[in-house]
């Protein structure tokens, strides 16, 4: 059977181009693996009507109310090759199956690649955190700190003060003087040494430990971590791949078009900064594209 749509990928982004191609009457298969990138956070924030919802639990509602529209399908499996065609898209799965489409949406998101200190990864998404308009309210005016990771940390640090008082781990790294007198201005304070392991219990961060043997306080600590593509089927099929600040982007047109004709793209791997509210949005926006486009071609 060849649908009007494959979407790869059954995240917050994947969803919302399905629907809209649902509710559009067109047939629509969505292949996802079940791994979106924040399941390690116990709750998300700032997503209209779910403030506080479990990430989870919300996809779990959205496949739901998908899966009650004539001509959807879902596959759990994993996407391993792509190909395009004058007549659309085939993407091989993991568990055999070929699936054949004439437009497509990417939006199986990124994979973050966390520093390998002992207890920061145990913690991501609960006290080792990415997003402060995410996270930060739940731990305003607490002892924030900040992991670096770029020159670009500096200035995450004097956003993060934005919800209390930070310090600015530099983890064995230099800081240039405009910088570290910026800081000092601001309040924010900067720890020299090498960080050996985190400190806390269970998932809660009580300090952080120096390789020195020094302990320094703290209670949510953020990083910006390198990210990847979870997917080598952009590459595949031609996508122009664009380098920001933490990691690929997919470029996109205002309508979410990759550079392939009929080949859009959706959620964190084809903007930054990131957020629930922005997936959902760009895949309306790919969701609707991809319907005109089938119908006007």
């Amino acid at each position: 059977m060849k649908h009007d749509a494959i979407i790869v990928g059954g995240g917050f982004a994947g969803l919302a181009a399905a629907t809209y191609l649902a509710r559009a009457r067109r047939s629509v298969c969505i292949i996802d693996t079940g791994q979106p990138r924040n399941r390690f956070a116990t709750a998300s924030h700032g997503f209209l009507g779910f403030d506080g919802s479990r990430p989870q639990a919300i996809l779990a509602r959205a496949r739901d109310q998908l899966s009650a529209y004539p001509g959807v399908s879902m596959i759990d499996a994993e996407a391993v090759a792509a190909r395009s065609g004058e007549d659309g898209f085939s993407v091989s799965l993991s568990n055999g199956e070929e699936i054949s489409a004439r437009k497509a949406v990417l939006a199986f998101g990124l994979r973050d690649m966390l520093e390998p200190i002992p207890g920061l990864s145990e913690r991501w998404g609960k006290t080792v955190l990415h997003c402060p308009y995410c996270h930060g309210f739940e731990f305003a005016d607490r002892r924030l700190g900040v992991l670096y990771r770029t020159p670009m940390s500096a200035h995450q640090a004097r956003l993060i003060a934005e919800w209390g008082p930070t310090t600015l781990y530099l983890n064995g790294a230099g800081l240039d003087p405009e910088s570290a007198a910026t800081l000092a201005e601001q309040g924010i304070k900067v720890e020299p040494g090498k960080v050996r392991r985190l400190v806390g219990e269970h998932e809660a961060l009580s300090a952080i430990e120096l390789e020195d043997g020094r302990t320094s306080p703290v209670e949510a600590l953020y990083v910006a971590p390198q990210s990847c593509l979870s997917s080598p089927i952009a590459e595949q099929l031609g996508v122009v791949i664009d380098e920001g600040l933490m990691g690929p982007v997919i470029r996109t047109d205002a309508d979410k078009m990759t550079n392939v004709p009929g080949l859009y793209a959706a959620g964190d791997i084809a903007r930054a900064p990131h957020s629930v509210s922005w997936a959902v949005a760009d895949g309306v926006t790919a969701g609707t594209s991809a319907h005109r486009a089938l119908v006007f071609g």
